[in-house]
C-alpha cells in the first residue's frame, strides 16, 4: 500500500499557540488552569491537557474566585470578557490572531455605520464570539440560499466578513451572491479565511487527485477537519473524518492501493503517524509525502506569560 501524507497537514500557527498558552500557563501558574471551551476542537488535545491539570469549562462561572481563566482558540463574546474581569479572573486570551482580525474588521465597518454580514455556521464558538464582539446589526448567512432572505435599512451601507475555517469554494459563492444582490457591499474577498485553513484545503484538493481513498484525522466538531473531508469528496475520491487510528474501518482501504492522509489545523501529528502504524497492521505500507507549500508563521504569546511576574492585566 502506498501511503501519502497531504502537505501541509495538521497544527496550524493559531493551535500552536492556544497549546503553548496553556502549557506555559501550566508552567508559570500552577494546576488547576481553567479553559473556557475547549481550547482547540481535538479531543486528544483536550485530554492531555486535562491530564496535566486543565479543567475545562463550559462558563466562567464554574472557575473558583482568583482562578487563572484562558479563552479558547475561537474567541469569546465581549460580554464574556467583562464577566471574567468581574469575576476577578487572572484572564489569558488564546484567540487566534487571525479571528481577532476578523473581530477588528467588523468592528471598523460597524464604526462607519454599517450593517455586517457574517458568513459562517451558527453556533459555531468563532461565530459566538465574533457576533458579541461587533456592535450594531449583523446578519449570519451560511449559504448562498440565504443571502436572498437578508433584510437591511440601506443596501449601500454593508460590509462582509467570514469565519475563518470555511471552505474557500463555498465562501467564494456565498460572497458572489452577496456581491450580485448588494453591489456596493464591502468586505475583504475570501481573505478573512485563514492561510492555514487555505492551505490544507489546497493540500487535500491536490492529495485526492493521486490517490484512492482521503483519510482526514480531526474532531467530527472541528469545522476546518469537516471541510477537509468535503474537498477530497469534489475530486471524486471517498473520504472519511475519523479521530484516530482506532477508527479507521479497514473496508475503507481493502483493495486501494494508494491511500492519502492528511490532518485537521488541530490535529497532533502523533495521530498522523498512528493511523500509519494501523495501515501497517492491514499490509506493508510505502509512505511520501507530496510536495507543498510550506508554512513558517509563528504568533507571539499574551505579554502576561512573558513577564516576570504575574500580570492582572487581560492581554
Amino acid at each position: 500500500m502506498q501511503v501519502i501524507l497531504a502537505q501541509p497537514r495538521g497544527f496550524c500557527a493559531g493551535v500552536e499557540r492556544a497549546i503553548e498558552i496553556v502549557e506555559k500557563a501550566l508552567e508559570k501558574f500552577g494546576a488547576p488552569i481553567y479553559v473556557r471551551h475547549e481550547i482547540v476542537h481535538n479531543p486528544h488535545v483536550v485530554q492531555r491537557l486535562a491530564a496535566k491539570g486543565v479543567k475545562f469549562i463550559e462558563e466562567t462561572d464554574e472557575a473558583p474566585e482568583g482562578a487563572v481563566v484562558i479563552f479558547s482558540a475561537h474567541g469569546v463574546a465581549e460580554s464574556v470578557e467583562e464577566h471574567a474581569r468581574s469575576r476577578g479572573f487572572q484572564v489569558i486570551d488564546a484567540t487566534c490572531p487571525l479571528v481577532s482580525k476578523v473581530h477588528t474588521e467588523g468592528q471598523r465597518y460597524s464604526k462607519q455605520g454599517r450593517e455586517i454580514i457574517l458568513i459562517g455556521h451558527e453556533g459555531h464558538p468563532e461565530i459566538e464570539g465574533t457576533l458579541g464582539r461587533i456592535p450594531g446589526v449583523v446578519h449570519l448567512v451560511s449559504e448562498v440560499d440565504d443571502v436572498a432572505k437578508v433584510n437591511v435599512k440601506n443596501p449601500d451601507m454593508l460590509a462582509y466578513i467570514s469565519q475563518t475555517t470555511l471552505s474557500v469554494d463555498d465562501t467564494k459563492r456565498v460572497i458572489d451572491a452577496i456581491k450580485a444582490r448588494f453591489p456596493n457591499i464591502l468586505g475583504p474577498a475570501t481573505k478573512d479565511i485563514c492561510y492555514a485553513t487555505q492551505n490544507r484545503q489546497g493540500a487535500v484538493r491536490e492529495l485526492a487527485k493521486h490517490v484512492d481513498v482521503v483519510l482526514v484525522i480531526g474532531a467530527h466538531n472541528s469545522s476546518n477537519s469537516n471541510r477537509l473531508r468535503e474537498r477530497a469528496e469534489e475530486v471524486g475520491v471517498p473520504a472519511y473524518l475519523i479521530e484516530d487510528a482506532s477508527h479507521l474501518d479497514p473496508e475503507w482501504v481493502k483493495g486501494k492501493p494508494r491511500v492519502g492522509i492528511t490532518a485537521g489545523a488541530s490535529a497532533p501529528e502523533d495521530l498522523v503517524q498512528g493511523l500509519i502504524d494501523r495501515l501497517r497492521e492491514i499490509e506493508p505500507v510505502e509512505v511520501s509525502v507530496l510536495s507543498g507549500v510550506q508554512e513558517n508563521v509563528h504568533f507571539r504569546l499574551p505579554l502576561s506569560l512573558t513577564k516576570a511576574e504575574p500580570s492582572k492585566e487581560q492581554e
